[in-house]
């Protein structure tokens, strides 16, 4: 089932408003309870981390940023 631009729109942003920093919080305290590991092992794991959140949202994120499509042009 598709979601109409509107409701992606809206799940965009509660995605990166509420998502996201929950997100970041557990993946920074999971990383701390495992050991303060090198600055270069945290920050492959943080640019992994980084990429791999969007992948499972990808279809709502794409095309947010456009007109809506259903709108009459005026």
């Amino acid at each position: 089932m598709a979601l109409s631009h509107k409701a992606k729109r809206r799940w965009s942003l509660v995605i990166l408003v509420i998502g996201l920093p929950v997100y970041v919080v557990v993946a920074v305290t999971i990383l701390n309870l495992l050991g303060r590991p090198p600055i270069w092992v945290e920050l492959v794991v943080y640019l992994v981390l980084g990429i791999l959140w969007a992948l499972p949202f990808k279809n709502v994120f794409i095309g947010v940023g456009q007109a809506d499509p259903n709108d009459p042009v005026d």
